[in-house]
This record gives C-alpha cells, sequence and structure tokens, in this order.
C-alpha cells in the first residue's frame, strides 16, 4: 500500500483555482446558449478539478485511447463543467465552449459520443454507474488492465433503482477499480431532494451494497486527493465517494438556493464571476499536467468475426432458434476471445448458458436486473474493447427501454437478443409473452432487427450481428420449429428468402419462424384446393426487403397476408405496410395478436388469436374473393 502524499500548497491552490476556473467557464457557456445547469456544474466543480488535474491517468492528445482511465458523468445535465474541465486541459479553446448548445457544435446540452471525450450517452438520469460498471467490468476482467473508472452521480438521480442494481452488481464482482462520487448538493429540480445532506444515510446504504465509502466536503480539494488516492489502494471494493456540497457553490445569492436548476445566470452572470474571480490565485495557465496512463492496454481486433464452423442440421429437424443462439455464441466465442454474453438470470433458458460453459471467464451474470444488464453491456462495449451480447426473455427487455434507446445515442454496438416471442410459449401467459418487442427495436435509430425463422437462420443472424454496425435485436422462440435451410445458406440484412413460389401463386403470404411454420401448413392445404401461394421469410423486419416483397406482390396478384406473433403495432405487418405504402396496387391484410391473451398451449393460442394454419387458409380465400 502507497503512502498518501499530501500535495504542496501550490498545487492545492492551483486546483482551487480550476475549480472557479470551471465555475466561470459553466456560467459563461450557459449564459451564451441562455439555457443549462451551471448551479449543478458549480457543486461539481472541486470534485472535477481533481480528477482531472491530480487524479485521473490520461492522454489529452488520445481521449479514448483505451489505456486510458475512464470518466462517466452520470448526472448529465452537468455537461458544461466537463467540457470545461477538456478545455483547460488543452484538448480544444476555451471559447469553443461559448458554442455550448448550438446546432454547429458537438458541445451537446448533454454528453453524447459525438465529442471524442465521451464514451457514453447520459442526460436520463440513473444509467451512468451502470455502463461505468461495465466498463470497470471491461478492464478487470477482460482487458486485465490498470486502467480506472470514475463516475460521477447526482443525489437526485440517486433515487432511480438502477443506480442500486449497479451498486449490487459492483460490489458482487468485487470492482475495486471503480470510484462512484455523489454529489451530494442538496436540491432537485423541483425541490429538496428526500435525503437532503443526511451523509449518514447514504453511507450507511453504500455500504450495505458492499461498497468501500468516504465522506467528504466537497469543496475541500486536499480531502478530495486524499480520498481518491486511498480509495486506489482498497482491494475487492468497489469505492463511493460521498461529496457533500451545495447547489450553486461559489455563486452569491444564489448557492443552494431554490428554483435555480437549469436556469442560465442572465443579469447575475456578471457579479457572480467578478466574485469568482476574486477567489483565483493565478488566473494565467495552471499548469498541471495529466498523468499519463501508466501502461499500455493492447489493442484488440473485434471486425470479421466469424462462426468457427457452418451450422449442422438436418433439414426438417426440429430445433428451437433460442437454442441455436447459445450454438452461436459458442462458435462465434471459439472464433474470437472478445465475444462475451450477458444474462439476466434466465441463461438456463436463452441458451446463453452453452457459452458460460464453454467460455466462463467471459460470462457476465447480471442478475434480475434488466436495467443494470443493459447498461452493464453499454458500458463493456465502449472504446471497442468486447462483442457483447445481452439475453433475456423478450419482455423483460421493455423494462430495459431507456437504457436501450440512449445504446442508441451512445453508438453503441450492442447485441440483443429476446426469446420466448409471442403466445407460442404457452402455458406461462401474458406476463412471460413478448408482444411489443418488434415494434420496441424497431423504433430504436441504427438498429438491425433480425427475426430468424429457423436454427441456421438464427446462426448466421448472431454472426452477422457481431460484425453489424450499430445496435441489433434477434428474436428467438421456444417451441421447436423445423430446419428450413441448408448449412451453406446465405443471409445478408436486409434480403428476405422466397421459401416457396409456383408460377401461379395467388398471394404472397410473409411469416416467421413459428408463423412461417403456420403459413407452410396452411399452404399446403390451400395446395389440396387448387390454391398456390407464395411464401417469404423476412429474415430481418428492419431493414425490411421491400423490393422482394414488392416484386412478390405484383406476381401474386398485388395480395399480401403477413402473419405474426406480436401485436399489430409495430411488428412485420406494419414493416411490410410500409414498404409497399407507395405502390397502389398493393392490398396488405394483417393477422397478429389483437388482444392481451391468456396462457393456454401453443397450437390453442395460435387458432384463438388468429395466426394459426387455419386462419392463414381463411384469410387467403377472403382475400382472394374480395
Amino acid at each position: 500500500m502507497s503512502n498518501y502524499h499530501c500535495p504542496d500548497a501550490k498545487t492545492l491552490q492551483t486546483l482551487k483555482d480550476i475549480a472557479n476556473k470551471l465555475r466561470i467557464h459553466s456560467i459563461e457557456a450557459t449564459n451564451a446558449s441562455n439555457s443549462g445547469h451551471p448551479t449543478s456544474c458549480a457543486s461539481a466543480a472541486e470534485v472535477m478539478s481533481v480528477l482531472f488535474f491530480h487524479t485521473m491517468r490520461y492522454s489529452v492528445t488520445e481521449p479514448r485511447s483505451p489505456s486510458n482511465d475512464r470518466f462517466v458523468l452520470s448526472k448529465g445535465h452537468a455537461a458544461p463543467v466537463l467540457y470545461a474541465a477538456w478545455a483547460e486541459a488543452g484538448l480544444f479553446p476555451a471559447s469553443d465552449l461559448l458554442n455550448l448548445r448550438k446546432l454547429s457544435s458537438d458541445l451537446e446540452g448533454h454528453p453524447t459520443p459525438r465529442l471524442n471525450f465521451v464514451d457514453v450517452a447520459t442526460g436520463s438520469l440513473g444509467q451512468g454507474l451502470s455502463c461505468a460498471a461495465g466498463m470497470a467490468y471491461t478492464g478487470k476482467y477482460f482487458d486485465k488492465a490498470g486502467y480506472r473508472v470514475y463516475c460521477m452521480i447526482g443525489d437526485g438521480e440517486s433515487a432511480e433503482g438502477s443506480i442500486w442494481e449497479a451498486m449490487a452488481f459492483a460490489s458482487t464482482y468485487k470492482l475495486d477499480n471503480l470510484v462512484a462520487i455523489f454529489d451530494v448538493n442538496r436540491l432537485g429540480q423541483s425541490e429538496a431532494t428526500s435525503l437532503g445532506h443526511y451523509l449518514d444515510v447514504y453511507k450507511a446504504r453504500t455500504e450495505a451494497f458492499g461498497w468501500n465509502t468516504y465522506v467528504v466536503e466537497g469543496d475541500d480539494v486536499e480531502a478530495l486527493c486524499k480520498a481518491f488516492h486511498d480509495a486506489e489502494q482498497v482491494k475487492n471494493k468497489p469505492t463511493c465517494i460521498l461529496a457533500k456540497t451545495f447547489k450553486g457553490r461559489g455563486i452569491v445569492g444564489i448557492e443552494d438556493q431554490d428554483n435555480w436548476h437549469g436556469k442560465a445566470l442572465g443579469d447575475k452572470a456578471a457579479p457572480a464571476i467578478a466574485e469568482l474571480k476574486k477567489n483565483i490565485a493565478n488566473p494565467g495557465a495552471h499548469g498541471l499536467v495529466p498523468k499519463s496512463p501508466e501502461k499500455k492496454v493492447p489493442a484488440v481486433n473485434v471486425s470479421n468475426i466469424k462462426l468457427s464452423e457452418p451450422p449442422k442440421y438436418d433439414k426438417g429437424q426440429q430445433v428451437a432458434t433460442r437454442l441455436a443462439y447459445g450454438t452461436a455464441l459458442v462458435k462465434l466465442g471459439k472464433s474470437n476471445e472478445r465475444v462475451i454474453a450477458l444474462d439476466g438470470d434466465v441463461k438456463n433458458s436463452t441458451f446463453a448458458i452453452k457459452f458460460k460453459e464453454a467460455f466462463p471467464d467471459r460470462f457476465v451474470e447480471c442478475y434480475i436486473a434488466e436495467q443494470n444488464l443493459a447498461g452493464v453491456a453499454i458500458g463493456c462495449e465502449t472504446r471497442r474493447r468486447t462483442v457483447p451480447f445481452v439475453s433475456t426473455f423478450a419482455c423483460f427487455l421493455s423494462r430495459a427501454y431507456d437504457q436501450i434507446r440512449m445504446a442508441a445515442i451512445s453508438q453503441s454496438n450492442v447485441n440483443f437478443c429476446g426469446s420466448h416471442a409471442g403466445v407460442s410459449i404457452g402455458e406461462d401467459g401474458p406476463s412471460q409473452m413478448a408482444l411489443e418487442d418488434l415494434s420496441m427495436f424497431r423504433s430504436i435509430p441504427n438498429c438491425t432487427v433480425f427475426y430468424p425463422s429457423d436454427a441456421v437462420s438464427c446462426e448466421r443472424a448472431v454472426e452477422l450481428a457481431a460484425n453489424a454496425s450499430g445496435m441489433c435485436f434477434i428474436r428467438t422462440s421456444r417451441p421447436n420449429v423445423p430446419i428450413i435451410y441448408g448449412s451453406e445458406e446465405n443471409f445478408k440484412i436486409g434480403q428476405a428468402k422466397i421459401v416457396r413460389s409456383s408460377n401461379d401463386d395467388k398471394v404472397t403470404v410473409i411469416g416467421a419462424c413459428v408463423t412461417l411454420v403456420e403459413a407452410q401448413k396452411a399452404a399446403d392445404e390451400l395446395a389440396k384446393t387448387g390454391i398456390n401461394i407464395r411464401i417469404i421469410d423476412p429474415f430481418t423486419i428492419k431493414p425490411i426487403d421491400a423490393e422482394t416483397i414488392i416484386n412478390s406482390a405484383r406476381q401474386t396478384g398485388g395480395r399480401i397476408i403477413t402473419v405474426e406473433d406480436h401485436y399489430p403495432e409495430g411488428g412485420i405487418g406494419e414493416a411490410v405496410s410500409a414498404a409497399v405504402s407507395e405502390c397502389r396496387d398493393i392490398t396488405v391484410k394483417r393477422l397478429a395478436v389483437r388482444e392481451i391473451p391468456r396462457s393456454g398451449k401453443p397450437a390453442e393460442l395460435l387458432e384463438k388469436y388468429g395466426i394459426s394454419a387455419s386462419c392463414i387458409v381463411k384469410a387467403v380465400n377472403q382475400i382472394i374473393s374480395s
């Protein structure tokens, strides 16, 4: 254990000076944009000064170097103080700060990775610590590196359950390279926080969650220097620093006052800045240079990841796509040691357990905490250190929708797999049936949505997802379904498959997985009456293969029937309808689950909710006769 050496008086004063400069920058920037959160910045100024100019090791010229310490500003509304710290570090001119929140500037109201010093987007509160925990997990267990991760949390956002999910995760995995700083400034947006300045209560809670905890005065730079030093010496526990601060610290007449959240100071800015300048001993260049990283983290290659061997199934063999997901993960894991898997305590149902059995050191059990599950995966993927695959029941991913949409803003490449989709899961009932998941993921920008129809296409979907830019969602199903593709079948994102056709097809039927099976049964029944139908497997619901669908529809009398184990809103039917919306000669009839379902056997439920083979036969006859 290294002994603590107090910084000399000159260094301590310089850190105080930098803190006040950060306050001034924050006031000036928010005044220039006439919006923002200068008071939230002011309470965090000393913490930012000590972190960026005394504690953290990073390269200013390479802000995203994998060797750098990481910093996550979970209280993203305090973005101006983060931007100011990087400006003071010399990354860009301080004059750029005056472009805050302008359309032409990447200095947005809340941090996003458009900036080369930001790893994850924040601002939807309560999410930063999960991402930081993912970064710390990657540093300790995958990179086995010395970089440390710091996350600043607002006391208001600590009311979010996701913060405590992350706290539990970090202590479970002994993330001693993670430090959370609670900026306990007492005031929320509309009133005081529930705990105010009861630091003893915060301390009891953080310690109960297994964290090493220090309580400090948030404007005491020497105390902060010591707390961050001591945190580095602690083993097998993450550290929490509870910093007692005041909102608007140092701003006369505004410090610790209600009704100043999210407001520029306006005509109060000039006198406030004048007072702050009086506390700066040396208004010139501060001269403090960030420490360089101790060790270089080796580069990793996460491109061109392939299945270690092609799918091995016989046509007609019955295999659940959820099982094929686990099989494919193992094959990817054999090909690239940076493929990792995370699950929410349902690994024996999603079949992520196959990956855990093959690569236990690369499997992360996140337990029943889906918001944290998503956030940790986002953190693990930052700086392209891993290729994460996240699995749980598809319905439970809706609990993490906010984290998923923030992942898109974070430009993340996380891959999600949702199993147990639709009424076809059977007796478990509607609480377990994902019937909204396609809609949810289709609404996410830069997200590819796979819906594989057999084990072969599922394995290929997993392979494609590993190499795709942006997020991916893979929908898998519980029932066994027949293999319809050969092992060497080629699949591409946005390219559908015509799985059944003839020269006199009357209708194009589009389904996926269980409903594709029902469509095949329907086709056999219809053929007995002399009616042939064309069947399309879309493979990806986003992007949808509009060209194949339109061409097929025009060859089948302009008639399309979509059939899906999903609610009608946002699923296959709406994707297909959007694809043909400018084609006046095409009609789309949509079969979907149109009410909240109930428990029952899968075949009974498919029939009751209008997506069985017999329902398809009826729909085909109706659309032909209309």
